[in-house]
């Protein structure tokens, strides 16, 4: 069986720490493939709202939108624990961009690696839009060492 591979960068833009909730859990008393995909959605938003972004804006409905997703599987976490998320643009496009995650927990261990594909999107004409120089500057990581 082929396994996804998520490409980590070598420079990330954020890093930014979140807690697993007991609402987070699944059966297994560990954290719920769902749950994991809700954290990446709001470290995602917390990433693009550090760059100056967001994921649509209210006045020219302009934002972006999911195309896919690939997350790789490292390790559990648990309730109380507190998830380390690193986050970097990656394979800037015409019409979009990645978003790569490294997730550890608070002593380091590596739960997950994982990569949303994100398509610039009018939401006023429901089409993809093309990038500008200034967002591509924004989305590089070097621009904010």
């Amino acid at each position: 069986m082929a396994r996804v591979k998520v490409v980590l960068p070598a420079a990330y833009s954020l890093s930014i720490q979140l807690p697993v909730r007991i609402t987070d859990l699944n059966y297994g008393a560990h954290l719920g493939n769902d749950a994991l995909l809700s954290i990446l959605h709001e470290a995602r938003v917390q990433f693009l709202r550090h760059l100056g972004l967001a994921e649509v804006d209210a006045e020219t409905k302009l934002g972006v939108i999911m195309a896919d997703v690939a997350i790789e599987y490292k390790g559990e976490a648990f309730y109380g624990d507190v998830l380390h998320i690193q986050l970097a643009a990656t394979e800037l496009s015409k019409y979009g961009f990645d978003v790569v995650y490294w997730v550890k927990n608070q002593v380091g261990k590596e739960i997950a690696r994982a990569k949303t594909g994100m398509l610039l999107f009018d939401y006023n004409t429901r089409k993809l839009r093309s990038m500008d120089a200034p967002m591509a500057a924004r989305l590089t990581p070097e621009a904010h060492e």
